[in-house]
């Protein structure tokens, strides 16, 4: 598991174009646009994004996630904003904790960079790794308030005594027992 770079671009590209067809129903025959699939590869070499990638024998899993600054509210005062993106774990490595993994470590990736609120298009299947991560339902997409989590965090470990004020999330963490 680790942060993809420029050498495993061509397994970025093939893993979202498996993706693309799995997610979209279009079939193993289905054939992407040398366009479409040039526009994914610079995306992945440009954009200002960040993918992770698990490899066992072969690549079985990956998530991304697109950084973007709006205007600054009362609510996000720093502007900085992030989508999750091409989450996708090949079928046979499915329910093994791998997306799960990657979200979090996205997740505080985007805390490092001082990013206030996380967004994602989810499909039902996936809705429980998210929900289980902070995301909640809007009537867009599901989203990740960064400073609520936080204050959650902290309230629970003040609840429940967490000694490192870290987990919080379920109150009998590893760490407090």
């Amino acid at each position: 598991m680790y942060r993809a770079s420029e050498k495993d671009i061509d397994t970025l590209v093939s893993l979202r174009l498996e993706m693309l067809k799995e997610v979209n129903d279009l079939g193993d025959g289905h054939v992407f646009t040398p366009s479409f699939t040039e526009s994914v590869r610079s995306y992945f070499l440009n954009g200002d994004q960040s993918t992770w990638i698990v490899i066992e024998d072969e690549p079985v899993c990956c998530a991304s996630i697109s950084y973007f600054d709006i205007m600054p509210t009362f609510s996000h005062p720093s502007g900085k904003r992030a989508q999750i993106m091409n989450v996708y774990t090949k079928k046979d490595y499915r329910r093994q904790g791998y997306a799960t993994t990657l979200i979090e470590l996205l997740i505080e990736e985007a805390k490092d960079k001082g990013v206030t609120e996380i967004r994602l298009d989810s499909t039902d299947i996936a809705r429980g790794v998210y929900t289980c991560n902070g995301f909640e339902e809007s009537e867009e997409c599901m989203v990740l308030d960064i400073n609520r989590l936080l204050k959650n965090n902290i309230e629970k470990a003040e609840k429940y005594g967490c000694k490192s004020g870290g987990c919080g999330s379920c109150g009998g963490c590893s760490e407090c027992g």
